[in-house]
């Protein structure tokens, strides 16, 4: 199963961070958000990853390379400019391949086992859903959360509201109607699929940060700081 991390976007709310360096290289207890996550990605088994870029693309691709010093192979999608969540998966789809992979967004840190997600690969093949979304407590700067959660289903009306992670796995044809090239919302996509009830889901109650400005990389620079 193939991974893909979404990493082209300007990261206006990290500025003037990510003027000169793109959010996914700033660093947090030592290494940069990215690797990170490719780090938990390779201990989980995924070693096929794709990395979508457009905001300073090369400072990303001469840092991460091959992916072999990770233990992983990295294909990049090079976009002209960010296309969104939606449309940069879409972008992406010839590196991805036909069968469901995994997509996660650049600016998150969390303790989640990316291995549960192979059985909901599994799920997915069959066709009969589109995919599978990883959902967690509304953080104090999303309190209206995003999607509900009930019965493994996910849908866009209903209480209790959670937050989607950006953490999620995918059948290839919920992108087939997107032209390749153009921008697209992930939420567009997933919204008609969640009518048909085509969308599962599951709730992580572990640690979860959206790193989306500096303070919030601060704070968890302080959060993995070592005990004194």
């Amino acid at each position: 199963m193939k991974a893909m991390i979404l990493a082209a976007g300007r990261g206006e709310r990290m500025r003037p961070l990510s003027d000169r360096v793109p959010k996914p290289l700033l660093c947090v207890a030592g290494r940069s958000l990215i690797v990170h996550l490719i780090e938990r990605l390779a201990g989980a088994g995924f070693r096929e990853l794709v990395v979508n870029v457009a905001h300073l693309a090369t400072q990303i691709e001469r840092e991460l390379g091959d992916g072999s010093r990770h233990g992983v192979r990295i294909a990049y999608s090079r976009e002209e400019q960010a296309l969104e969540t939606g449309g940069g998966i879409a972008y992406a789809l010839p590196l991805l391949g036909d069968a469901p992979f995994v997509a996660l967004n650049s600016d998150i840190y969390c303790d989640f086992d990316f291995g549960r997600l192979a059985a909901a690969g599994g799920a997915l093949a069959s066709g009969a859903q589109a995919a599978h979304l990883v959902l967690v407590d509304n953080p104090p700067h999303h309190p209206a959360g995003d999607f509900s959660l009930a019965g493994g289903k996910v849908s866009a009306d209903g209480l209790p509201r959670l937050t989607f992670s950006g953490i999620g796995a995918y059948s290839p044809a919920l992108f087939a109607g997107v032209t390749r090239g153009a921008k697209c919302q992930l939420a567009a996509l997933l919204r008609p699929a969640m009518a048909q009830g085509r969308v599962t889901g599951e709730r992580h109650r572990g640690l979860w940060m959206d790193i989306g400005t500096p303070q919030r990389l601060a704070e968890l620079e302080l959060r993995l700081a070592p005990p004194r």
